[in-house]
């Protein structure tokens, strides 16, 4: 028999520290190698604990080989997984079971019109089985206004960029 995963004490009315910005949780990625004369990256993305070791390659509607995963499979992964968590809790406190929610999260990646640059755009389709839209709809929202991916989709996200020699 299995024994349920013990789930973490966060919640949407604690874990509250203040004013200012208070890390929950914080890894780092590192992404070396690869070829990039294709502005495209590619080449080795590892975690700092080692969980993540990936190949990234160019999609091959790119004209990629296709042979890896790349930043918008990783990024359409991340924002379901984070979205999934903050739909689940969401759920839970209206005494709703989240088992049966999946997620299907398109990511495309194309030409900004505002200034020629790149841009993502995302679509995230929910799917709930015997939840009605009534039902469903204010939890969504909720979870959207919880889940930090959606915010940093809707909000943009503080950023640094540093150069370190």
């Amino acid at each position: 028999m299995n024994e349920p995963i013990p789930l973490p004490g966060l919640s949407t009315g604690r874990d509250y520290a203040g004013a200012s910005f208070s890390p929950i949780y914080t890894t780092t990625v590192t992404l070396s190698g690869g070829e990039a004369g294709h502005g495209r990256a590619s080449g080795r993305a590892r975690s700092a604990d080692g969980a993540l070791d990936i190949s990234l390659r160019m999609p091959a509607e790119l004209g990629g080989d296709g042979s890896g995963t790349n930043p918008e499979q990783l990024f359409a992964a991340g924002f379901a997984a984070c979205y999934h968590g903050a739909l689940s809790l969401v759920a839970r406190q209206a005494a709703l079971d989240p088992t049966g929610i999946s997620l299907e999260t398109t990511v495309a990646f194309g030409r900004d019109p505002r200034d020629g640059g790149y841009v993502l755009h995302v679509d995230l389709v929910v799917k709930w089985p015997g939840v009605s839209p009534d039902v469903a709809n204010p939890l969504l929202e909720e979870a959207d206004a919880l889940c930090p991916y959606a915010k940093m989709a809707w909000r943009g996200t503080p950023t640094t960029i540093t150069f370190a020699p």
